[in-house]
């Protein structure tokens, strides 16, 4: 298989997000174009593959516009990254039904490992990092938690990065 160049995305969850769930409300379908933008970038800059870790939030909104992405350009390709084979389990239906349905029409997908343990999601966000040149970041600007350790990591590492800033 010939290698492609590969953009990993990272973001918060619903509950970091000002709009919370309300997917209607207008700051997150600005959201939204603004990850469909960043995707165009991305695909500019010569990115094939695209990684979702398909965490509730802003990763499934990213596996969504990949989707969409892949309509005009049916060679771009979407791999899910799951941190643990129950990822969601404790979401609600409709929720799990979504998830379903993205990783339906993934590519292919890798599972970091089979149960929960505290490092999963650090190893999921590594595993991401480590096979891409590019990430696209949702971020708040707080100094903690998964998004922040992963928009670090990549910095570290020397991935580009386009960071979309999420406004209150």
């Amino acid at each position: 298989m010939e290698e492609t160049l590969a953009c990993c995305f990272t973001g918060h969850r619903p509950a970091r997000l000002p709009w919370g769930e309300r997917e209607n409300d207008p700051r997150c379908l600005a959201m939204k174009l603004q990850i469909r933008r960043a995707l165009e970038r991305a695909w500019e800059a010569g990115c094939r593959h695209f990684i979702s870790g398909m965490a509730r939030g802003c990763d499934l909104y990213f596996a969504e516009a990949v989707l969409a992405l892949r309509q005009r350009h049916p060679e771009a390709v979407l791999e899910a990254a799951r941190p643990y084979e129950g990822q969601a389990e404790g979401w609600l239906p409709q929720e799990r039904a979504r998830y379903q349905a993205i990783l339906d029409q993934c590519d292919f997908e890798t599972m970091v490992q089979h149960q929960y343990d505290r490092g999963c999601m650090m190893r999921r966000n590594r595993y991401m990092v480590n096979r891409s040149v590019r990430l696209i970041a949702v971020y708040d600007g707080t100094p903690k938690g998964g998004t922040f350790n992963t928009l670090a990591y990549a910095m570290r590492r020397g991935l580009e990065t386009d960071i979309l800033e999420v406004s209150p």
